[in-house]
């Protein structure tokens, strides 16, 4: 594997403080929070798939946000139809257990048969009805692997993800974009080893790829890391400028 399989580390974290500005619809079965640019142009999308923490975590809002204050029609989906884990869940959690679905009602599953469907959904949804011409995709710890699935010709045009967890190197040995990754220092789920790897994947790709390691940080540290700590922010800041520069130069 290009990078380890989700752990604890994968839904801790501090909630941001910032009131979101976006809404939240419902496209097909499953829900999808939308951001726009001021100018409402959706010529360029985003499109973000997130972490477990999922859709309606404030800090993923912001973020997406954000991308929107830069010009993108921003569109983020519910990889969970409603069971994203709740954040800093007690050490008892068995994440390997939640994948299979085994603490939702209907023991509905968070792998690639289930997953796959709404990311086909959401870029034909992006495309068809908002009409967005290139597609940027940001994929965060368990978002990551689905960017890197969907990386190829008239789906994602442009790929960036930040500490991915559970890519296989058969999918990143397959894409066809560009695709940037934003490192944390201390990562079990993406340790040195599995960067390396992924590095020598991405040389032999042919496309353009770029990957930043972040001192001083840890696993989550884009979406979920303590505004409070300095390195942390800078980090966090960092990583979000390191993906619009990414599409900047990839999309725009």
């Amino acid at each position: 594997m290009s990078s380890n399989p989700p752990g604890s580390c994968c839904y801790k974290g501090v909630e941001h403080e910032g009131n979101s500005v976006g809404r939240v619809e419902t496209v097909s079965d499953f829900e999808v929070y939308i951001t726009e640019a001021k100018d409402k142009s959706k010529e360029n999308g985003i499109l973000i798939l997130t972490d477990v923490i999922g859709h309606r975590f404030g800090n993923a809002q912001l973020i997406a946000d954000s991308f929107a204050a830069n010009g993108y029609f921003v569109f983020m989906p519910d990889l969970f139809y409603g069971d994203a884990i709740k954040m800093n869940r007690p050490d008892d959690f068995d994440i390997m257990k939640w994948l299979q679905g085994e603490y939702n009602e209907k023991k509905t599953a968070h792998t690639p048969p289930v997953v796959d469907p709404i990311v086909e959904k959401s870029i034909k949804e992006m495309r068809e009805k908002h009409g967005v011409k290139k597609i940027g995709a940001v994929g965060y710890c368990f978002g990551a692997k689905y960017v890197v699935r969907f990386l190829k010709p008239g789906q994602i045009d442009v790929g960036y993800s930040a500490h991915p967890s559970f890519v296989e190197d058969a999918e990143l040995e397959a894409i066809k974009g560009p695709f940037a990754i934003s490192a944390a220092e201390t990562d079990s789920i993406f340790p040195a080893e599995k960067r390396h790897h992924s590095e020598e994947i991405l040389k032999k790709t042919g496309q353009p790829y770029q990957i930043n390691l972040y001192s001083g940080v840890e696993h989550g540290f884009a979406v979920r890391g303590d505004p409070k700590n300095r390195v942390v922010q800078y980090a966090k800041e960092s990583a979000f400028l390191q993906a619009v520069q990414w599409f900047e130069e990839h999309i725009k």
